[in-house]
């Protein structure tokens, strides 16, 4: 769900979490600026005796919402960032699509998938191309959250909040989607404290591409399958426990494969876990501050590993801010360094540009998004430019 935060009637009430946001603005479209023509460069070139570098090109930024709350967005959110300076441009907004909550791309770049966060839940897949929508396909559950691809780019995996079930849906040559293939809901073991029932909050793959794993919110649990890529059935091999009431929300694996790191969303720890290829066996450690200060009522959100496997981030919401970790042991280790300012209220979601060099903050509550320049070295964060305007922005996925 996302956004848990509210407890109500025993239960997380995800939609109701939405509403407190100052007036968000609508994403417009405004042109990019022109670039400097090439006889200004070649002058300025001239004048210092350097060779003129050419302006970095923009890349596209989608942005995901609620559709269906005050405030909201009217569609997936259509921008464009500068991968050097990280200063985003909107330049529209793609509509025909509800709820888009989650978004992810196909490996190939040619496909994004949403997720329609509706009680009778779907998922929609729209082709960049020419960003025609190729249809939806329901997830036979409620309040689908999560989505990602699997590797092979022939699976799509989502997660239903609401009901506590995970999905898979064949993916064609095309980018678009097949009728589900497996729907599986989380009955045991039974829910943790607080919670009325399970709540499934993602669904990803392993670096090794062999087992699937979902995190339950409301059961306190990992769930590990095993993925017919064939016939695109699941097979539980496994289960991961929390401690009761920890509510795990969201796990990034560490690139060498070996280790994951889990976010706890209702009793604001995080926690390395030790992670078996062969088996599909994930082995969850001890619960870790999120450096959230003393006394904020604080829900983590989304954690996230540098491709060379040196730091982790974690998005906390209610302390606002980014903790930072350095990454040790191999990954057997994660060691608080500090948090920076979100600079926007909620951040539900982060996610880095292709490169590394940018992370992008989606802050529900402000509906804005945040970027932050990544210090290749020292893993530091430093905010890049002001925050742009995106109504109830829950998710930011830059290509």
């Amino acid at each position: 769900m996302d956004s848990g935060t509210e407890v109500t009637g025993g239960g997380w009430n995800r939609r109701r979490f939405v509403g407190v946001m100052a007036g968000a603005a609508a994403v417009v479209a405004v042109p990019a600026p022109a670039a400097p023509p090439e006889e200004t460069r070649a002058a300025s070139s001239a004048v210092t005796g350097t060779p003129a570098k050419s302006p970095a090109r923009p890349r596209p930024l989608h942005l995901g919402t609620y559709t269906s709350v005050d405030g909201g967005g009217t569609g997936i959110g259509l921008a464009a960032y500068d991968p050097e300076t990280g200063a985003i441009t909107g330049t529209g907004t793609l509509t025909g699509v509800s709820d888009p909550s989650y978004l992810a791309v196909h490996p190939d770049g040619r496909t994004l998938y949403a997720v329609n966060e509706h009680t009778d839940g779907s998922v929609t897949a729209v082709r960049l191309a020419d960003r025609r929508i190729l249809g939806s396909r329901s997830t036979g559950g409620a309040g689908p959250c999560h989505l990602s691809v699997h590797p092979t780019g022939r699976w799509l995996l989502s997660a239903n909040y609401t009901s506590g079930s995970v999905a898979v849906h064949p993916i064609d040559a095309t980018g678009g989607l097949g009728e589900r293939t497996a729907l599986v809901t989380h009955s045991s073991p039974a829910p943790g404290p607080g919670q009325q029932g399970p709540h499934a909050h993602q669904f990803v793959t392993s670096p090794d591409g062999g087992h699937v794993l979902a995190v339950d919110l409301g059961t306190d649990t990992v769930y590990s399958y095993r993925l017919d890529l064939t016939k695109g059935t699941l097979t539980e091999v496994s289960q991961a426990h929390t401690k009761p009431g920890a509510g795990p929300r969201h796990l990034t694996f560490h690139p060498g494969g070996r280790y994951a790191y889990l976010a706890d969303e209702v009793d604001d720890t995080v926690a390395v876990c030790a992670y078996d290829p062969a088996s599909g066996r994930l082995t969850i450690g001890a619960p870790q501050s999120t450096g959230s200060a003393p006394g904020t009522t604080n829900y983590p959100a989304q954690i996230l590993v540098t491709a060379d496997g040196a730091y982790a981030y974690l998005a906390n919401r209610g302390d606002n801010t980014l903790a930072r970790y350095a990454v040790e042991a191999d990954g057997a280790r994660l060691r608080l360094l500090d948090t920076v300012p979100v600079h926007g209220d909620f951040p539900r979601q982060i996610a880095f540009s292709p490169d590394g060099g940018l992370l992008f903050a989606a802050n529900q509550r402000s509906g804005t998004v945040s970027v932050f320049s990544v210090d290749a070295r020292t893993g530091e964060l430093r905010l890049a430019g002001e925050p742009f305007a995106s109504p109830v922005a829950v998710c930011a996925l830059p290509l």
